[in-house]
C-alpha cells in the first residue's frame, strides 16, 4: 500500500519560479538516494549529498573539513553549527541552479540556517515501516571512499565484497544492526519532527509512505511532474549581514 499526504497548504508560495529548491528527508534505509538520483535523472535537478560534501571537506583538509573528520573518525553526528558552515557557503555558490539536497537539514537548527539564505520550494518525507528498514539495512554494504551504497537484495556489487568502480573492499557499519538501528530511528524521528512541522507551516511538505521504492517513485514523479516551475525567478539569496 502506498500513502502520499500533502501536510500544510496546496501549492507554492508566490510567483512560480524556473529554479527550484527541494530536500528530501528519511530514516536510514528510506531509500533517500535511490530517489534522489532518479529525480535528479529525470528532472535536471543538481543533487547535492551532505555526506559527499563532508568527504569533499575532509579531503581537501579545509578549516571545515578538518573540524568534521574528528566527528566522522568516532562515529559522532557533525553538530549543527559545523554543519552549516559546511553546506551553506556551497548553497551560496549555486543561486543560478536548481537542486535536491539529501541528509540536509537533519535539525530544526539546521533548517532555520538553511531558511535564512533560501526559500524552499518543496521537501519530501519517506515515511517506511521499520521492518523493511531492518531488511534494508541489515543487506547494506558501503564504499566508504566514496559513499557508494551497495543492498546484497536488489543492488549487489558485481564482485562480492567489492566497490564496482575502484575494486576496494566495502565495508558494513556497526550501527546498521537491528538494535542499533532503533536507536537511530528514535534519534531520527526526534530531530525530524521539528523540520517536518517547520516545512508543513509553510506549506511545502509532502510525505509518501510504502515499503518498494519502485512503487512510491510514481507518486513522487507524478508530484515533480506538475510542480517543476517554468518562469525564471532566483528566490536563494545570501543573507544581508547586519
Amino acid at each position: 500500500m502506498i500513502c502520499f499526504v500533502l501536510l500544510g497548504n496546496i501549492g507554492f508560495r508566490g510567483t512560480m519560479a524556473k529554479l527550484f529548491r527541494t530536500a528530501i528527508m528519511g530514516p536510514p534505509g528510506s531509500g533517500k538516494g535511490t530517489i534522489s538520483k532518479r529525480i535528479a535523472q529525470n528532472f535536471g535537478l543538481q543533487y547535492l549529498s551532505s555526506g559527499h560534501f563532508l568527504r569533499e571537506g575532509i579531503a581537501a583538509n579545509t578549516d571545515a573539513g578538518v573540524l568534521v573528520k574528528g566527528y566522522v573518525e568516532r562515529s559522532m553526528l557533525v553538530p549543527d553549527h559545523l554543519m552549516s558552515r559546511l553546506m551553506l557557503p556551497r548553497l551560496e555558490q549555486l543561486t543560478g541552479h536548481s537542486w535536491l539536497l539529501d541528509g540536509f537539514p537533519r535539525t530544526i537548527a539546521q533548517a532555520k540556517a538553511l531558511n535564512d539564505i533560501c526559500q524552499m520550494d518543496l521537501v519530501i518525507s519517506l515515511n517506511i515501516p521499520f521492518e523493511t528498514l531492518r531488511e534494508r539495512v541489515s543487506d547494506r554494504w558501503i564504499h566508504p571512499a566514496s559513499g557508494r551504497v551497495y543492498n546484497m537484495g536488489f543492488n549487489p556489487p558485481q564482485v562480492q565484497g567489492r566497490d564496482d568502480v575502484t575494486g576496494e573492499p566495502l565495508i558494513q557499519h556497526a550501527d546498521d544492526r537491528p538494535e542499533a538501528l532503533q536507536a537511530r530511528l528514535r534519534h531520527y524521528k526526534d530531530v525530524a519532527k521539528p523540520v517536518m512541522n517547520l516545512y508543513k507551516s509553510q506549506g511545502i511538505l509532502y510525505q509518501f509512505s510504502g515499503t518498494d521504492t519502485d512503487r512510491i517513485w510514481p507518486y513522487i514523479s507524478s508530484l515533480l511532474s506538475t510542480k517543476i516551475p517554468t518562469q525564471p525567478l532566483d528566490t536563494c539569496q545570501p543573507s544581508a549581514q547586519a
